[in-house]
């Protein structure tokens, strides 16, 4: 007795018979296809060939009456070109009313109008030609059939390309095709081996054959067009069919193939297992690592939701409000690092941001409470938290405690306004043997003016003349006022002031230094040229600042300009500081510049020294300290300018600055 399952797996059975069938059936299918695919390619690719080589033909034929422009001297050029293009087998030079002026038969073949006259073509080559003219251009008439004696014949096309001159028309170059001769010489070879190459007419009728299949009953075949002006060819290429190679167990191969097929969805499957594996170890130990990242952070971090509840903080964020990650996570707002007094302020801020309008990705400055009541200032930088879908989640922050950076920029305020006293001391200090050497004189005048007038006090009245008094006293007077403006200028510039920033103009600030200019400079033979351009605006600034600026670079420059060098006689010992606006006239903000320069003629800097300008405490002079520049570039700098020096012709340095001008504030 039967078993009853036996009719289902029978059915079972068929049902995979006639899906094994209908698999190699689709195989079968799918390789004609392919082979199918892969010959329509090539047929385009021969296409593709036979035009390309047909366009060089008329650049050859253009390039041909372009060096022979007459008959006499066409004949050669045009037997060399027929030699190297068999798919020709005539080339003729016509007027414009298509008289020959010259001919050329192809050295490869006979005449093929030798049995009927060229005037039986005419036809066809009036057409080209009446195409090529209204193409402005080269085109092909219609294939035709011409016959040729023992009663064959062959198809012909004929090229015919306008020659101008001067944009005149002077006649046609006409070109003669085989398309048997087209097949053979500008088809590929490889590409053709073995197949059936043809031209064929649209109805099927081939018009010219290079190769044909023998006893192939199974053939696959293509066609492609190339598209010429004035006609189209119609290119069919002819492959046999290779065999499906069914055997009788071919089902059994089948069933075969499919088990290594199972076993090799297994073996991906379980590939697939380890991947994900490590895949997740590797997910595990990134987490890890982000979180021990996150953990030793300084900076505090900090997520909420939409709502503005928290949901992560990091421990920087927990240590910086003194509340742990528990008393955190899930509270909202107000928020209990908030100062009582601020709540209103914050609570407004975060109504803007939860609305839309978030907050610069620069950050800004706010001010927290720890828990133990104290307050410190920090940076906040928030940006929208996006997850994997791109919606917005909620906010992510990144605190920062400035408390550190405070203290830092105080001690750096204190470091600096030591270093700028430090730096006007030293100037003062090297100043003083020329301003010792400047008072001498009036001392000097006031002590003989005195001395005179106590001799005449001495002689007694009859030697006594009021006007002889008069003028000694008013001597003493002005020898003492001129000995106090040197000493006032001095104590002007020394003398500590609280940096007010004001609009000055420029002429102000030379006549700040100039008596200070003026003694070095006599003292070393040196002509001071100042030269302030018309219609330089005022500067706005700190006065006392630019004026330590201006005479530092102005005594560099004297002092590079030592006694002898250069010599007085080169007219070269000049110190020249000029002001003018800065180029262009607003930069990219719009802000205007006022721009200095002071120019010596000095002997310049070494390529060692020019890298080490403006480090502090750098100094080439015996007795400087090394602090002018660094301290020049500094108030520059504060100012929003910028400090720079390069060499000048003949000789020298220029040191140029740039300040804001008081019209860049409105």
């Amino acid at each position: 007795m039967k078993s009853p399952r036996w009719p289902l797996w029978g059915a079972l059975l068929l049902l995979v018979g006639a899906l094994l069938t209908v698999l190699v059936f689709l195989a079968a299918e799918y390789e004609v296809g392919r082979d199918q695919a892969s010959l329509d390619q090539e047929a385009l690719d021969v296409a593709s060939d036979i035009r390309s080589d047909l366009l060089r033909n008329v650049q050859s034929l253009q390039a041909l009456n372009a060096f022979a422009p007459t008959p006499q001297s066409w004949d050669t050029p045009a037997a060399d070109l027929l030699s190297g293009r068999r798919e020709m087998v005539r080339l003729e030079w016509r007027d414009n009313a298509l008289r020959p002026l010259a001919q050329r038969l192809s050295p490869y073949s006979a005449d093929v109008f030798g049995a009927l006259g060229r005037e039986q073509a005419l036809p066809e080559v009036r057409q080209a030609c009446e195409a090529g003219r209204r193409l402005s251009g080269p085109a092909y008439s219609p294939s035709y059939f011409w016959p040729v004696r023992d009663g064959r014949g062959m198809e012909l096309m004929e090229l015919c390309l306008p020659l101008t001159e001067a944009g005149n028309p002077r006649g046609f170059l006409v070109a003669t095709y085989t398309l048997k001769g087209i097949l053979a010489e500008l088809a590929d070879a490889s590409a053709v081996r073995g197949r059936g190459l043809s031209f064929a007419d649209a109805d099927g009728t081939r018009l010219a054959v290079h190769s044909v299949i023998a006893g192939e009953r199974r053939t696959l075949r293509a066609q492609a067009l190339i598209d010429l002006p004035g006609h189209t060819l119609l290119l069919q290429l002819e492959s046999p069919r290779r065999a499906l190679g069914l055997f009788p167990n071919v089902l059994t191969g089948v069933v075969g193939a499919l088990s290594l097929a199972l076993l090799g969805v297994l073996f991906m499957l379980a590939r697939d297992t380890r991947r994900r594996q490590h895949a997740e170890e590797r997910a595990a130990e990134a987490l890890a690592f982000r979180k021990a990242m996150e953990d030793s952070l300084v900076t505090g971090l900090r997520a909420r939701d939409m709502a503005g509840r928290i949901t992560y903080v990091n421990p920087a964020f927990c240590q910086m409000v003194g509340l742990s990650a528990e008393q955190l996570v899930g509270t909202g707002l107000p928020a209990p690092w908030w100062p009582p007094e601020l709540v209103d302020e914050y609570q407004q801020r975060q109504n803007v941001r939860l609305a839309g309008q978030t907050l610069p990705r620069e950050g800004y400055e706010s001010v927290f409470q720890r828990s133990d009541g104290t307050r410190f200032p920090v940076l906040i930088i928030e940006a929208p938290l996006i997850d994997a879908r791109g919606v917005q989640t909620g906010f992510m922050s990144a605190i920062i405690d400035l408390t550190e950076q405070r203290r830092v920029e105080e001690l750096n305020r204190a470091s600096q306004d030591k270093l700028q006293a430090t730096a006007r001391l030293a100037t003062v200090g090297e100043m003083a043997s020329l301003i010792s050497h400047e008072l001498n004189q009036p001392l000097a005048a006031i002590a003989s003016y005195a001395s005179g007038t106590l001799n005449l006090l001495e002689q007694g009245e009859g030697a006594l003349e009021r006007t002889d008094l008069h003028g000694a006293i008013r001597r003493i007077a002005e020898q003492a006022e001129r000995a106090g403006r040197v000493i006032r200028s001095v104590a002007d510039f020394v003398r500590r002031r609280d940096q007010v920033r004001e609009d000055v103009a420029p002429q102000r600030l030379i006549d700040g230094i100039a008596t200070l200019l003026s003694l070095q400079a006599k003292k070393q033979s040196i002509r001071l040229a100042v030269e302030i351009a018309p219609g330089t605006p005022d500067v706005h600034c700190d006065r006392t600042m630019v004026e330590q600026v201006l005479l530092n670079l102005a005594r560099n420059g004297m002092q590079a300009m030592p006694l002898g060098d250069p010599p007085t006689a080169s007219g070269l010992r000049v110190l020249r500081i000029a002001i003018a606006p800065a180029l262009p006239d607003r930069d990219a903000a719009g802000l205007r510049w006022v721009r200095f320069d002071v120019i010596d003629h000095g002997q310049g800097l070494s390529p060692e020294a020019a890298e080490r300008v403006f480090t502090p405490f750098f100094t080439t002079k015996a007795e400087g300290m090394g602090l002018g520049l660094s301290l020049c570039r500094t108030v520059v700098e504060q100012h929003g300018g910028a400090l720079s020096f390069e060499p000048v012709a003949p000789r020298g340095m220029r040191f140029a600055f740039t300040l804001p001008a008081a019209a860049a504030l409105l």
